[in-house]
């Protein structure tokens, strides 16, 4: 009983701090001397990099209406989500907030955002990638609108191939050929590897995309029902500690003390000749790679005919829950996520933007090798999957990832560890 009561206190003093220390970044209702009315907008975007073309959007939008003047708040990375839920719970939030695509459910669940429903008609939602626009609904309403996304491709390095006897524009269809490139393109100086061909958890990509690419696109849990200990997720394990198995432990250290950012990245400085990364890894190519002849492809199929899967994450455009000027907040949503903003931000981001029509215009408009590896990036699109987290399996990712763990450590056998991550997250369902 006194741990009850505890718990209680501790829960009351701790939503008293948060609202006491939100009322810093209160919202007033406040209108310009002309007469807009002022949105206050929230994002994490503070770099020297995306800050100016963020502020840039938002000085368009301003000066395209005499009705609203949007104000960009810049809260760092991971602050930012920790005061939206204070100041929600204050009742003083933001207008506007960037916040996550693949937890919108989520909030609005529990009640952290507005349903925008009544701000959106058909024409409006046909703008978006259907599976962007299928994360943002919750009990068939609209929580958020999309604003970018990405995907996963396989970079290789082409003189690397022409060297290995390989065809550089033939790269790795299937895991198979995969581990066949792969052994071709290791460099051995005795028992060390100068050159290293290729290692599946090198680069933006974890076990559980691998897990699912095994599985034919297969999420954790799907429509409810949860594919965790699956025979294909088994194989998809052991096939990623043979890789671990084949280079030996100390290579797979060894390369990983070294890893870096721009130009000491493994795969620019020549050491690892493919590679897996989010379409913007580009930009550290073009930028360091002193005219680096690559290719990019579609991460290969588990078999012929399987699908090149890939997954995804992004952002959203959100209005929190209880937010003073939603009419408001909605006009600038709307420009914000509409073919022109979506198009400034691709052209100077390379990111995928979640606007089809945005997307299209860029493609044409690129030339060269900026062409080349953002009209893939889009065309990936299509076998990109995201994996909204389910209201009834909150947090279920950190109930899997520490078996995948054991397992990749050799702690633990893929199906015991699989078969113990699905009790554990079956504990967690919310009737």
């Amino acid at each position: 009983m006194k741990k009850g009561l505890i718990f209680i206190i501790s829960a009351i003093l701790l939503i008293g701090t948060l609202a006491g220390c939100s009322g810093e970044e209160s919202v007033q209702a406040e209108k310009t001397k002309d007469g807009k009315v002022i949105v206050d907008f929230w994002s994490f975007w503070g770099s020297e990099t995306r800050r100016p073309i963020i502020e840039k959007i938002i000085e368009d939008f301003n000066n395209s209406q005499d009705e609203v003047f949007v104000k960009h708040t810049y809260l760092p990375w991971g602050d930012i989500w920790t005061k939206n839920l204070a100041s929600v719970a204050a009742g003083n939030p933001a207008d506007v907030i960037i916040n996550d695509i693949n937890s919108v459910a989520q909030r609005a669940e529990n009640a952290q955002s507005e349903d925008l429903s009544k701000y959106i008609d058909e024409s409006f939602k046909n703008q978006f990638y259907p599976h962007l626009w299928e994360t943002v609904m919750y009990g068939d309403k609209p929580y958020a609108v999309p604003f970018n996304t990405d995907t996963r491709l396989l970079f290789y390095n082409k003189d690397a191939f022409k060297e290995a006897g390989l065809d550089p524009e033939k790269p790795p269809a299937t895991w198979a050929e995969l581990e066949e490139y792969a052994a071709k393109l290791d460099i051995k100086d005795g028992d060390r590897y100068e050159r290293v061909g290729f290692y599946p958890l090198w680069g933006s990509i974890g076990a559980a995309s691998w897990m699912t690419s095994a599985d034919g696109g297969k999420g954790f849990i799907q429509d409810g029902e949860l594919y965790i200990n699956t025979p294909k997720k088994q194989e998809a394990l052991q096939w990623l500690l043979g890789w671990k198995e084949r280079l030996g432990e100390k290579t797979v250290q060894s390369f990983e003390a070294e890893f870096g950012s721009e130009q000491s990245n493994p795969f620019i400085a020549g050491k690892v000749a493919m590679w897996v990364d989010i379409g913007t890894f580009y930009t550290q190519i073009r930028d360091y790679g002193e005219d680096m002849n690559f290719g990019v492809a579609p991460i290969p199929a588990f078999e012929k005919g399987s699908g090149n899967w890939s997954d995804g994450g992004g952002f959203v455009a959100e209005i929190p829950k209880g937010a003073k000027h939603p009419e408001e907040a909605m006009k600038f949503i709307k420009y914000l996520t509409g073919p022109e903003a979506q198009k400034y931000w691709a052209m100077k981001n390379y990111d995928n933007v979640a606007n089809k029509e945005a997307a299209e215009a860029v493609v044409n408009e690129l030339k060269g090798d900026d062409k080349y590896v953002y009209e893939a990036s889009v065309k990936n699109l299509d076998q990109t999957q995201l994996f909204p987290v389910p209201v009834k399996y909150p947090d279920y990712q950190n109930r899997i990832n520490p078996h995948i763990d054991s397992v990749l450590l050799g702690k633990t056998k893929p199906e015991k560890a699989l078969a113990k991550a699905e009790k554990d997250v079956e504990k967690l369902k919310r009737k």
